[in-house]
């Protein structure tokens, strides 16, 4: 069977697994990648760019040796290449588990629940909930929901299309490593500087079609296409400006302003000025938007994949 059918049913499979199971409870595979990664820096770690470079290579290299590997083991067979391709998608892609905290929060929300709904917002992102009201959570749920469709369904798609079992491991691994090191800590702001700047490049591609798909998919297309025009590269992120962006002027929303992290307070641009303030029925509709463009996402990545194999050479 020919590479881009293997992708292109593999990926539906992983795909159509992750909206009927989501994550595993235990042992999921991007937690091992983590435990490893964090047992290399124990003995890896110092205050200084190169070692943290060292760091990246050994385990976003290892993540993509262990799937190529993997991958020309069962070459051979084209249900085994399909099954491995599907499992690696599956394993991960977390659409599912992406909307399912946002959808918990959401309803905490529109139970008045605010306490239940700032107790859960540490499993979705890293925003300091007790500074937050119930806009404010919605806010920062409708934010993350857009942002981690970017990372953690788009970007694995659009590599698993570029390079197969080992692209949708390789972006998983820097994309993790990035959480775990890349953030501007006073002991990761060195150390994790070639994991912040490599999940930067891999993200570049994701992100964008992310933000096209939005406008596609949104209620309010040009609203979305001028808010990304406009507003994106205001955003602190490479990759999440544009997405965010897209996601506030297809939705309607401002996003963007006054956030905490960790004690920390930062000021970030408004989103699309001209939309309204984010309210607690936002959670939903980003969840919807989420969804549909993880879907036109998969059918995006493999088109293009079957296309390039269908040119001559």
């Amino acid at each position: 069977m020919r590479a881009d059918r293997v992708f292109a049913y593999g990926a539906a499979a992983g795909l159509l697994g992750d909206l009927l199971l989501g994550d595993p409870r235990r042992g999921h595979p991007v937690a091992a990648f983590g435990r490893a990664a964090a047992a290399v820096e124990r003995v890896l770690w110092r205050d200084d760019r190169a070692w943290g470079a060292v760091h990246t290579a050994v385990c976003a290299g290892g993540a993509v040796a262990a799937g190529a590997l993997a991958a020309r083991a069962v070459r051979p067979s084209p249900v085994a290449s399909v099954a491995l391709t599907g499992a690696a998608t599956w394993a991960v892609v977390g659409g599912t588990s992406l909307a399912r905290e946002a959808r918990v929060i959401g309803r905490a929300l529109e139970a008045g629940d605010i306490e239940g709904a700032r107790a859960r917002l540490p499993h979705l992102c890293g925003r300091d909930p007790q500074a937050l009201d119930a806009d404010g959570i919605a806010r920062a749920v409708v934010e993350s929901v857009a942002e981690n469709t970017s990372d953690a369904v788009v970007g694995a798609l659009v590599w698993g299309a570029v390079g197969g079992v080992p692209g949708l491991l390789g972006f998983r691994a820097v994309n993790t490593l990035d959480a775990m090191v890349g953030h501007k800590s006073a002991k990761y702001r060195r150390y994790g500087w070639a994991s912040a700047r490599l999940d930067d490049l891999a993200g570049w591609p994701g992100a964008r079609l992310t933000a096209v798909l939005a406008a596609v998919a949104g209620s309010d297309p040009r609203g979305a296409v001028r808010a990304w025009r406009a507003d994106a590269a205001k955003h602190p992120s490479p990759n999440a400006g544009p997405v965010e962006a897209s996601f506030a002027g297809a939705l309607g929303v401002r996003l963007g302003g006054t956030l905490s992290y960790g004690g920390r307070v930062e000021h970030r641009p408004v989103l699309n000025t001209d939309g309204r303030a984010v309210g607690t029925h936002d959670v939903e509709r980003a969840v919807r938007l989420s969804k549909r463009v993880g879907l036109l996402a998969l059918g995006v990545c493999v088109a293009a994949r079957l296309i390039a194999k269908g040119r001559p050479s």
